[in-house]
């Protein structure tokens, strides 16, 4: 699955080179809890057809009626203010300012959110702005809210959308990359979270016998050593980088790579036993220390109890959402400190780690 944002965009160049009318919904505002965060952005063709959210569905079933005949074709009637796709300058809406509007566009008690509708893009910026996103540069995009003008820019940093009495300034792209070292059942499963996810995914494995029973399409699936691949990956700050080999010579060098960039998830799978060892031998072998490696995380995972591959690729793929979307987890979910917890309980025998057992789908000693 790709970048939602790119989705929406070419959906909406799309339509407008196709001569069709069409309105993009950015989310600007919000109050209290919302279901979407600014900067959400959804796209709506005048025959009702919609890509992208900025709610839970009922406010763009709100806009469908109220600037679209699609309920009306479907037999059920327009709203008394239902019309086409206007032309002119943006307009700003808000949803949910009554607990009554709350109820009825389903968004949390006390949320309210506003959005600014912009009416028939031009096609050929939206084209220029896809084409950019495209090619994995970040881009600024700026309205002017008098007219609907827009200009587009590179950006050499993402910064979060900003509005003001004159423009609105929103950054796209580019998307989000993950870099997954080994191609075993483990990677797998991650890897088609990430897809979902909205992640471009590589996975990176020299040896044959795992990328011979590889079978997660949308994936580029490469044989090169991890180092090399990590160097060419050039990991941004909306990168992730995780080894899933238990096999130093494939991991440790794609690791110190990684930890040379500006990634924002570095982090390789291990019980707290090889995450020690890990990195011993970073320090012993590869002149690190222990601040030069603060960056790596392992053992990697949020504490969910997870003992299977599926589970432990749900618990990797929370923490690393939680990192991109920068929150700070509570001390409970850490795996090590938990399974430390527990043990001193007695409710976990000691050396018992499911990212020792079941890893990459075979068996592992203790």
């Amino acid at each position: 699955m790709e970048n939602l944002d790119v989705a929406v965009l070419r959906a909406l160049r799309d339509w407008r080179k196709s001569g069709k009318r069409a309105l993009l919904a950015t989310v600007v505002r919000t109050w209290g809890s919302s279901p979407r965060p600014v900067g959400s952005i959804m796209a709506l063709q005048e025959d009702g057809s919609v890509i992208g959210s900025v709610s839970g569905g009922c406010i763009e079933d709100d806009l469908i009626h109220r600037f679209t005949q699609a309920y009306a074709s479907a037999g059920a009637a327009p709203s008394a203010d239902a019309q086409a796709i206007p032309s002119g300058p943006p307009q700003f809406v808000k949803y949910g300012i009554s607990a009554d509007e709350a109820h009825r566009f389903g968004l949390p008690c006390g949320g309210t959110l506003e959005l600014l509708l912009e009416f028939d893009p031009d096609a050929a910026l939206l084209a220029a702005l896809v084409s950019a996103l495209e090619a994995g540069r970040l881009m600024r995009r700026r309205t002017r809210l008098a007219d609907g003008a827009v200009a587009l820019e590179g950006a050499d940093t993402p910064t979060e959308l900003s509005i003001d009495a004159t423009e609105l300034v929103n950054t796209f792209g580019p998307e989000y990359r993950m870099l997954l070292i080994g191609a075993g059942q483990l990677t797998e499963y991650l890897a088609t979270m990430a897809l979902f996810n909205g992640f471009a995914v590589t996975v990176c494995d020299p040896r044959d016998e795992y990328r011979s029973a590889w079978s997660v399409s949308g994936v580029t699936l490469t044989r090169e050593m991890p180092d090399e691949v990590t160097q060419a990956f050039k990991a941004d700050r909306r990168s992730a980088v995780i080894a899933l080999t238990h096999d130093p010579k494939l991991d440790d060098l794609a690791l110190l790579e990684a930890l040379a960039t500006e990634a924002f998830y570095v982090g390789a799978i291990g019980s707290r036993r090889n995450n020690l060892a890990r990195r011993e031998r970073l320090i012993e072998h590869f002149e690190q220390t222990e601040q030069s490696l603060q960056r790596l995380r392992g053992p990697i995972g949020l504490y969910i109890g997870s003992k299977t591959p599926a589970e432990i690729a749900v618990s990797v793929m929370a923490e690393v959402l939680a990192a991109k979307n920068g929150v700070a987890l509570p001390e409970g979910f850490d795996v090590a400190q938990a399974k430390a917890e527990r043990e001193a309980a007695g409710l976990l025998a000691p050396s018992v780690d499911a990212q020792d057992v079941l890893v990459c789908g075979v068996s592992r000693s203790h």
